[in-house]
């Protein structure tokens, strides 16, 4: 991928179980750039993030997700990854037998780069995510807190690098201390390599560790406005209902 390609979702409509969540979703970050995801329960907003990473479960019916020329609908979730996609659950699996620094060591390699960075790489992640680096010897995310979890990802992020990352409610069972860290470690990111963010949350308080270019509201599975932090802080006095019934100007 080069610098200047930009992360594409142009008209994805999308379904699970059956039933079509997502109603024609467009959304484009450049490098660099945050994009927050905001709505209430049941918008839409974790179907989006499955269906841009091709999650099992969401079917993508229409529209397409890409990397610049890479076309990423219908891929399977592995090549989206090597493609230079991450996406970071909201609620992290346990995977046992499988170790962190084994599993970051064959991610490196099928990206093409050294895999004996891994171990380094780690470590020095680690410290600077406040995560103890005794964790690092587990099986990946086995007998972690949530908040462990949750670092634990972004800890995987940034010895990756991704071109992209879709963060999946990751403020979600972080206390504001560890948000804070978390949402500097992905801040920083966008500037050392030119990381491009889509960080899908029900809550303002994301914005006030992490700074968004725009912020885009979702309901009933479309995005109905788009702005800038401001629209964050007017959700603040109108809640989302003021905005259902139908997009803003862009």
């Amino acid at each position: 991928m080069t610098g200047g390609e930009r992360l594409v979702v142009s008209g994805l409509v999308a379904e699970a179980g059956g039933v079509e969540i997502l109603h024609g979703i467009d959304l484009e970050v450049a490098p660099g750039e945050v994009h927050v995801v905001m709505g209430p329960n049941g918008s839409g907003k974790s179907t989006l993030a499955h269906a841009m990473m091709g999650r099992p479960g969401t079917t993508v019916t229409a529209g397409r997700v890409a990397i610049g020329d890479t076309e990423l609908t219908g891929l399977p979730s592995w090549q989206r990854a090597r493609a230079g996609l991450f996406l970071a659950l909201q609620q992290p699996i346990e995977v046992p037998g499988v170790h962190l620094d084994a599993l970051a060591a064959e991610a490196l390699e099928a990206a093409g780069r050294p895999a004996t960075d891994a171990a380094d790489a780690l470590v020095v992640e680690a410290q600077r995510l406040g995560l103890d680096r005794r964790l690092l010897a587990r099986a990946l995310n086995v007998d972690l807190s949530g908040g462990e979890r949750k670092r634990n990802e972004i800890l995987q992020l940034a010895v990756l690098r991704p071109c992209f990352c879709v963060l999946d409610e990751i403020d979600s069972g972080l206390d504001v201390d560890a948000l804070r860290t978390v949402a500097r470690r992905v801040e920083q990111a966008t500037t050392e390599w030119g990381l491009g963010v889509v960080a899908v949350t029900h809550f303002r308080r994301l914005l006030d560790e992490l700074r968004a270019d725009r912020v885009h509201v979702m309901v009933g599975g479309r995005i109905v406005a788009v702005g800038g932090p401001e629209l964050a802080d007017q959700l603040e006095t109108t809640g989302y209902a003021a905005l259902a019934a139908g997009p803003t100007p862009r």
